[in-house]
């Protein structure tokens, strides 16, 4: 399993301000503390970023990458601030991501910008008709990005494709929905498709005490079904991912598992 930190995003107040101020401090203490977690790349969540975008997401990526060995996932839908930060990013450290593409027309030349500095690419299910009805609609949306990919020169290896989580407060029968999706995409290929979700979209808007609950039990449905990656906070869901691998026989079991 992929364990993407998503702990620096433009959505927290105190990592917005980091970015409005360029203080280093703490974006590197969030980054060190999600890779300490268990996090396998860190997540950089500049947003739209209209407004210089290109000079955030390149500082974002060498601000993180001074202190954290680990790979970014360059997550915005400014695709001048993408390949801004592709352009810095350290590959010794592994490949980039990029979050994302769709299959809004809006959104393809981002697989260009995938292509040409050899990044994966998060696809999410959802286009210019709004959001899928079900897991058919995910799919059928799924098999459209894929062909997509194939045309720009995309290797389906680097394309992970994403089931659009909605929250379950307003949206309950669609997690359900997403469950089903994420075994269907693995069936339009062979080898199966790598898929990845954005967790914590699950219990946006509900009650603060209940969302770590929420996250743990969706994400252990999700990985039984074959999820590969997921856009978390590692100190929640890396020891649940753990213990999976050990149940469902991924990894050898010893009472220090958690620790490995």
């Amino acid at each position: 399993m992929l364990i993407i930190g998503e702990k620096l995003s433009i959505i927290a107040k105190r990592v917005r301000e980091a970015m409005m101020k360029k203080d280093k401090g703490p974006i590197q203490e969030i980054a060190i503390r999600q890779m300490k977690e268990g996090a396998n790349m860190i997540d950089a969540n500049i947003g739209p970023a209209e407004d210089h975008g290109e000079e955030l997401m390149e500082w974002m990526v060498t601000t993180i990458q001074e202190v954290v060995p680990l790979p970014i996932c360059l997550d915005t839908t400014n695709a001048k601030a993408i390949e801004a930060g592709l352009k810095v990013h350290n590959n010794q450290w592994g490949r980039p991501l990029i979050n994302s593409t769709s299959n809004d027309p809006e959104r393809f030349p981002i697989m260009e910008i995938a292509v040409k500095y050899n990044a994966q690419l998060i696809g999410l299910t959802v286009g210019k008709g709004g959001l899928p009805a079900d897991a058919e609609e995910r799919a059928a949306i799924a098999s459209e990005i894929m062909a997509r990919a194939m045309e720009y020169g995309l290797p389906l290896e680097d394309l992970y494709l994403d089931p659009l989580v909605l929250q379950i407060a307003t949206s309950q029968d669609h997690a359900l929905k997403v469950i089903k999706a994420i075994k269907m995409f693995q069936e339009l290929n062979d080898p199966p498709m790598k898929t990845v979700v954005g967790l914590s979209n699950i219990s946006n808007g509900c009650p603060k005490h209940l969302r770590p609950i929420i996250n743990c039990y969706y994400f252990a449905l999700l990985a039984y079904e074959g999820l590969t990656a997921a856009i978390v906070d590692p100190h929640e869901i890396t020891p649940v991912a753990k213990t999976l691998d050990i149940i469902m026989n991924k990894t050898l079991y010893a009472h220090s598992y958690l620790e490995m």
